[in-house]
């Protein structure tokens, strides 16, 4: 089962830490080592505690390795939680296939998704 994330808003005030981080809600995004496709659905400023991982990857999240992103993959029924240093921007310009999509985004214009107006 798909967890349902929290849409952020913009802030008005001081750079938040989605505006820090190098990718943002609605991107199409692909993982560097294993390569499955996927959109942006929330963005933490540092790995929030979630899963359970090998004591390797445990101790990558804690040095701080954020931001963190969670991603549902294209094609699949799950999502993802992603440190950023595993992304970089799809270059396909193809929408993903899943079942959430509607939940979180409007549409989908020029490779990225357009977030619902009614999500914060």
């Amino acid at each position: 089962m798909v967890k349902d994330f929290t849409i952020h808003a913009p802030s008005q005030g001081p750079a938040t830490h989605a505006q820090r981080a190098r990718f943002r809600i609605g991107d199409v995004v692909q993982h560097a080592l294993f390569g499955y496709r996927g959109v942006i659905v929330d963005v933490d400023p540092a790995h929030g505690g979630e899963g359970a991982f090998s004591d390797a990857a445990m101790e990558e999240r804690s040095r701080g390795s954020g931001p963190w992103y969670h991603v549902l993959v294209h094609a699949r029924n799950h999502a993802t939680y992603v440190a950023e240093k595993h992304l970089h921007l799809d270059a396909t310009g193809d929408p993903i296939v899943h079942r959430l999509l509607a939940r979180y985004f409007k549409g989908f214009k020029d490779g990225l998704y357009v977030v619902r107006g009614d999500l914060h």
